[in-house]
């Protein structure tokens, strides 16, 4: 595996006097962690600390990532119990491991990635959260979810204590050229649509640069949350995606820079009509 380009950054935002987000970036392990901390002051960015260093940790140490998240919900619990922490502390997280040009993310609450291909965005991860669960049984919309009143309701997260053991969700996959991964806190999403992010990505701009105008765009649009970003590219040399029976998994609708949509078509329509110009 090549040396992988990648931007990151994490900002308070304009309402909260401290940052619960915490991340860790350890290119040499292919490994990329964003944690969303809850608890308040100290115990939110306590338990999103404990949660990413130990995923890190036990990474070195050769634990698959699914099961090193499934034991830092345990960790965070255990501190608690010994005073390092605010007892009801606890965090969300989603991390990327990636091993030569397979990548495998997983993740536990509301903290999401994203595949950016050059063309569109795709929402990989499924929020571990009340109004998720709405949307899945049909009692709302995705539309209505975007501003519904227990959108911080989680079903899950690292060291709830009403939990026995987290169910880590994963997805594994081929990392294309051209392919890139965002992870984010909720803080972006919540301030930021889906189309929003993909015109930012679709700009001619470096890794840290995208991640640098994800960040500016979503404290100017109100930052009522900590916010935190990491954009991964695929290596120059990674396998080209095949348009034919290569598909991603994906939960929500893909979303199109805007303007691309209709370049696309006017490309398509010019291009059937030279087509049908040399029959």
């Amino acid at each position: 595996m090549n040396h992988l380009k990648y931007g990151f950054s994490t900002n308070v935002g304009n309402v909260r006097s401290h940052n619960e987000d915490y991340f860790r970036t350890e290119p040499e392990l292919g490994l990329w962690v964003v944690a969303d901390g809850m608890g308040g002051h100290k115990g939110g960015e306590t338990a999103s600390a404990i949660a990413a260093d130990f995923i890190v940790d036990k990474t070195k140490a050769g634990k698959p990532l699914e099961t090193s998240i499934a034991q830092a919900h345990h960790a965070i619990k255990q501190a608690s119990k010994e005073g390092k922490g605010p007892e009801g502390m606890g965090t969300t997280v989603v991390a990327l491991k990636i091993n030569d040009n397979d990548y495998e993310i997983a993740w536990v609450g509301d903290c999401r990635a994203y595949l950016w291909d050059g063309i569109t965005l795709k929402q990989m991860t499924k929020d571990h959260s009340y109004v998720q669960h709405l949307v899945d049984t049909g009692v709302i919309s995705v539309s209505e979810a975007a501003n519904h009143p227990y959108q911080d309701v989680l079903i899950q997260a690292l060291g709830a204590a009403d939990i026995k053991d987290v169910n880590v969700e994963t997805i594994h996959n081929e990392f294309h050229q051209n392919e890139q991964i965002l992870l984010c806190s909720d803080g972006l999403t919540k301030e930021i649509t889906d189309k929003g992010i993909a015109d930012a990505l679709a700009l001619e701009l470096k890794e840290q640069e995208k991640v640098d105008l994800l960040i500016r765009t979503a404290v100017n649009n109100g930052g009522k949350d900590n916010i935190t970003a990491i954009l991964v590219s695929a290596d120059d040399d990674a396998p080209v995606r095949m348009l034919i029976g290569d598909t991603v998994p994906i939960n929500t609708q893909e979303s199109m820079p805007t303007g691309l949509a209709e370049k696309l078509i006017s490309w398509l329509k010019r291009t059937f009509k030279v087509f049908l110009s040399t029959k």
